[in-house]
């Protein structure tokens, strides 16, 4: 069985046929949050039910890079490469600085508590983009069973603090990225738990100190939904789904699809020449060369 789907014969030269899929770790609950930090040479991941956040270094295996995590979920680096976090326990966005020590980007907005932050972006003017759906607070399995207080929004906080509700027309807003030169912006839309909303990735075009506009369908993912999202150079968007990851073109035709044994929930590119996609899939983290460089700053 061949583990890739090619939809569009495009997509055949984005894998190679000696390069397949591998699980790299295993044994976790609900992985999630990667992020490659090629400094280190190292993956970061949140296993958000065991509330830590894990480190595979090649070569060597797994470590805990923080326990406990507050029930982090989804990370992303800054410009300076600081690492940057969704926290489900505290319902904040946070930063952890190059000293350790941990600065709170966001907890709150028009005085009341965010949900349970999931995915989070930053742009090159060092504004940092954050959904906040409810998953985290609709039961004690990610996080603490609690009231909800505001809607689902995506959020922009910008370089001077000051926080904006920019997208308030979601069910629930989850994963989020920007396409090559920012001039769009996707977000999935996972829906509401235990209800039946509609779920898609919708697309943004992205004006000057942000602005927004659009919002139409960009795509619907089949089996499964969209979750984590990312780009690669030329602008094609991979998500999670049920049965792997879903690689659309910009015009939002379907290419191809990398073929996983479990539901994968988010996914980065990083290694040597940000050619590796590595994949959160339930209880296990997956890897795949690609003939494809992924968008990844720094």
């Amino acid at each position: 069985m061949s583990f890739f789907e090619a939809v569009d014969a495009g997509f055949k030269s984005f894998v190679m046929g000696n390069a397949p899929v591998k699980q790299i770790a295993t044994g976790f609950d609900w992985v999630e949050g990667p992020v490659w930090f090629g400094d280190a040479g190292c993956l970061l991941f949140s296993d958000i039910p065991n509330n830590r956040i894990l480190r595979w270094l090649p070569g060597v295996g797994i470590s805990t890079f923080r326990s406990p995590s507050n029930y982090a979920n989804g990370h992303t680096r800054d410009r300076e490469g600081r690492l940057i976090s969704c926290e489900h326990g505290t319902r904040r966005v946070t930063r952890t600085e190059l000293d350790g020590s941990i600065t709170v980007i966001a907890d709150s907005y028009q005085g009341r508590r965010l949900n349970s932050p999931n995915d989070v972006v930053v742009t090159t003017d060092g504004s940092i983009w954050f959904s906040d759906p409810h998953y985290g607070i609709m039961t004690d399995y990610e996080g603490f069973r609690a009231e909800q207080e505001l809607p689902c929004n995506v959020y922009r906080v910008r370089p001077s603090g000051s926080i904006e509700a920019v997208l308030t027309d979601f069910n629930c807003p989850n994963g989020l990225a920007f396409s090559p030169d920012e001039s769009r912006l996707y977000v999935a839309d996972t829906g509401r738990m235990f209800s039946s909303d509609p779920q898609h990735i919708r697309v943004f075009g992205v004006g000057a100190d942000g602005a927004l506009s659009g919002g139409e369908v960009f795509h619907t993912i089949a089996p499964g939904a969209a979750d984590g999202l990312r780009v690669d150079s030329d602008g094609n968007l991979w998500s999670s789904a049920a049965d792997g990851v879903h690689c659309i073109a910009p015009d939002g035709h379907l290419m191809g699809k990398i073929l996983v044994p479990e539901v994968v929930s988010n996914l980065c590119f990083g290694g040597r020449a940000k050619h590796q996609l590595f994949i959160t899939a339930t209880t296990s983290v997956y890897a795949i060369t690609l003939n494809r460089k992924g968008v990844q700053t720094p």
